[in-house]
């Protein structure tokens, strides 16, 4: 079943797969990196324009990263606001996607936080730096093949 955002796109023939709908019947769809710049401005032209919130995660050891995009169109007298979640997915030897910052500007910490735990790199961020961990951390600590330094002391608790 095609919910009303992939009708929408497909209508304006843009590129997009849909991967159905989640628990709370909000649509997902999953977008090319290439592809999602052009697809975002749309998407906050369509009227998405708050960005609820913004994660990533490790699909599979070895295998791509996801960066999750969920879109809520806010407006006034809607009690129930229409949402599109958006999935991008990457390979781990070159994580790259475009950043979303200039649209949605609560896009900052959100990518920031899935680039210092996943390594995923958001083109054009203007502050795309760790974020929770030191700048001298190696390794991206979400990763399913992630493997913790040994240089970790237990501490006596007298």
């Amino acid at each position: 079943m095609q919910g009303r955002s992939s009708a929408w796109l497909v209508k304006h023939e843009l590129v997009h797969r849909s991967l159905g709908f989640d628990y709370q019947g909000i649509e997902t769809l999953q977008i090319k990196p290439e592809d999602w710049y052009s697809i975002a401005v749309i998407s906050y032209v369509y009227g998405y324009n708050y960005l609820r919130s913004q994660c990533a995660y490790d699909v599979a050891p070895g295998g791509l990263l996801a960066s999750v995009y969920h879109l809520t169109r806010i407006q006034y007298g809607v009690d129930q606001p229409e949402e599109v979640c958006i999935k991008v997915f990457v390979p781990r030897s070159n994580p790259r996607i475009p950043s979303v910052f200039w649209i949605w500007k609560s896009a900052d910490f959100q990518e920031r936080e899935s680039y210092d735990m996943l390594g995923i790199s958001y083109d054009n961020h203007p502050r795309m730096k760790r974020i929770l961990m030191p700048e001298s951390w190696v390794g991206w600590p979400l990763r399913k093949d992630y493997i913790a330094p040994n240089f970790y002391e237990l501490q006596d608790a007298h």
